[in-house]
């Protein structure tokens, strides 16, 4: 006896199937999976974001000599990027006056990442050098990651992946209209 032959579904129909799953829709990352992350110039990206138009660009907020991007590939969303203008590699190569802003838009984004997401708390820090962990170790920046206190369950320990509850293009939205101006 041969088994029936199922009836085939309809794929426009089976996305809104209810079956206990949550799902996590991070489209951001299929530009990293793919391995699209390079700028097409191949020059570096925190030189190069300052001058891409608002729409194509995650910057933020700018100032004098650093500006605001989100990260786009975060550990929270709204995780934030604080970078001077100037192409250094180290914090020590920095300018008393690009240290200042720096200290000045990490407050702005602890005050608006509070405002536009509730955010409990943050992880502030630089990581400098490739040994120290840094992603993009020739231009130096400051992480200021938002976080809440229900942000970690076992995702990132068992399936190696993060839940995102915010869009990259929503963020931006919020922060950039929320953004302190002087």
């Amino acid at each position: 006896m041969t088994e029936p032959t199922p009836e085939p579904m309809d794929a426009g129909v089976l996305p809104g199937v209810p079956d206990g799953f949550q799902r996590l829709w991070t489209p951001h990352r299929f530009a990293y999976i793919e391995g699209k992350t390079a700028p097409k110039n191949d020059g570096c990206v925190f030189c190069i974001a300052p001058g891409m138009s608002e729409d194509e660009s995650l910057v933020v907020a700018k100032g004098e000599l650093v500006y605001a991007v989100l990260n786009l590939f975060p550990y929270n969303s709204g995780h934030l990027l604080i970078c001077p203008y100037r192409h250094v590699a180290n914090y020590d190569e920095l300018t008393a006056a690009e240290i200042a802003e720096m200290g000045e838009f990490v407050q702005h984004s602890i005050q608006t990442l509070r405002a536009v997401s509730g955010a409990e708390g943050f992880n502030l820090g630089i990581n400098q050098g490739k040994v120290a962990g840094a992603g993009i170790e020739a231009h130096v920046h400051q992480h200021v990651v938002p976080r809440w206190g229900q942000d970690s369950n076992f995702f990132p320990i068992i399936a190696r992946t993060k839940a995102m509850p915010r869009l990259l293009g929503e963020m931006r939205e919020l922060i950039r209209h929320s953004w302190p101006t002087a």
